[in-house]
């Protein structure tokens, strides 16, 4: 099972550090043998040839158009998708525009434009942990299997949330809220897997035990490439 770990590798990034440790868990703990490929944004031209895509933490990406074309990808032929930190916030923007048709950009990457759906949290999140409480009858909730979890986070950027409701009326879930009630987890329905959360779930714990949406997508993936192996 090939994964597409979508972002510019840096040895600067935790999170990127402890990826080739979950991937060892993952085969170890939840017996799923996962092959995982670092693809740049600047470069996303076969993404669409991988059972899974991940676009992983570690914004201002290189390229944003890249970075949106992986979404864009995963979300029209259906292959697994988890976005993490940046892999939210631009999983958002590839829908804002591309689905609900709207002319927004993200702050950090076009601080110049005229309208922003992704902008500075009033409080930073860098470094912080964070309750999230996953809505009723969510994958999102089926996934965590409590009422609330406490997660790590290391960004700066969230949503304008003026446009949640365009987005949901969309299709899009808002799985996944803080305390004040801002979003922190989205989700699609009716895709195998199409899921993108604020925090980094590639901090939990110790990187020895894989944080369960990460087993989730993996899972998604595993089952995407059985299907494709045996059509």
């Amino acid at each position: 099972m090939r994964i597409a770990l979508v972002g510019e590798r840096s040895p600067s990034v935790r999170s990127h550090a402890r990826i080739p440790l979950l991937v060892r868990a993952l085969r170890e703990r939840d017996g799923i043998a996962v092959d995982a490929y670092w693809i740049s944004t600047a470069d996303v031209s076969g993404v669409d040839g991988f059972d899974g895509i991940w676009l992983v933490p570690g914004s201002p990406y290189r390229d944003e158009a890249g970075a949106l074309e992986a979404v864009r990808v995963a979300r029209e032929r259906g292959i697994p998708f988890l976005g993490t930190c940046g892999g939210f916030q631009h999983l958002l923007l590839e829908y804002a525009r591309n689905v609900c048709g709207l002319d927004v950009a993200h702050a950090e990457n076009t601080p110049g434009a005229r309208d922003f759906l992704l902008t500075p949290l009033a409080c930073t999140l860098a470094g912080h942990e964070s309750r999230v409480r996953p809505e009723s009858g969510t994958m999102m909730e089926r996934i965590v299997g409590a009422s609330s979890t406490v997660e790590v986070y290391n960004c700066s950027y969230g949503l304008n949330e003026d446009y949640k409701q365009t987005l949901a009326g969309h299709g899009l879930v808002f799985s996944g809220h803080a305390d004040d009630g801002t979003a922190r987890a989205v989700e699609l329905p009716g895709h195998p897997f199409f899921l993108a959360v604020m925090f980094q779930p590639e901090l939990a714990g110790d990187g020895r035990r894989p944080h369960p949406v990460i087993s989730a997508f993996a899972a998604a993936a595993a089952r995407h490439g059985l299907i494709g192996r045996t059509a």
